[in-house]
């Protein structure tokens, strides 16, 4: 016969229902939070328009700004929700590069739920909250001649670089920017 008391029976139920409550709430939030930090937007906007942050240098653009970067005739455009577009001409941009960030998504939720799951399962959880973007780097000269750049992030995938490529901008592949850092010949004594 079985000599187990019936609290221990009990306090083990009660710790299994436990888990299981932490278990689904965690995949709850995980859930929440990978839904959230998807765009469903991000493909429907045309190559000549599209939903970006600027991160900085776009002159009288405030910095870590969302808005949407488009082609304009002759001009490229930032604006932010219904400010007033800022301006320049394609013309003015000298080239332009693309290149590829990887960020954490989901924020606070994301924080709980893989604080929430036991034994060390949040970093597993880790392991599918980043997103990767895309940044677009530019050098661009303002009326008075003067050099300025600018990044701003995009989604990844958007096609609005090569909208850029067809008006004409120069863009600098990842190849040329290793050649132009690094020396061709070796330096002797």
């Amino acid at each position: 016969m079985n000599d187990v008391p019936l609290s221990t029976y009990d306090s083990t139920r009660a710790r299994f229902r436990l888990l299981a409550a932490v278990t689904y709430l965690a995949l709850v939030l995980l859930w929440c939070a990978v839904a959230y930090a998807q765009d469903p937007g991000a493909n429907s906007a045309s190559s000549s328009e599209t939903r970006v942050i600027h991160v900085l240098g776009f002159q009288n653009a405030p910095n870590n700004s969302s808005g949407r970067l488009s082609i304009d005739g002759d001009d490229l455009q930032f604006q932010k929700g219904t400010d007033a577009p800022v301006r320049i001409k394609i013309s003015s941009i000298r080239d332009f590069s693309v290149g590829e960030i990887d960020k954490q998504v989901g924020g606070v939720p994301m924080k709980v739920g893989k604080a929430a799951v036991p034994f060390g399962g949040g970093r597993a959880v880790s392991l599918f909250s980043h997103k990767r973007y895309e940044t677009l780097r530019m050098e661009y000269s303002d009326s008075s001649g003067g050099l300025h750049g600018a990044v701003f992030q995009l989604n990844k995938g958007e096609a609005f670089t090569v909208a850029l490529a067809a008006k004409g901008v120069h863009q600098i592949k990842p190849a040329e920017t290793k050649a132009q850092a690094s020396p061709s010949g070796r330096h002797e004594k």
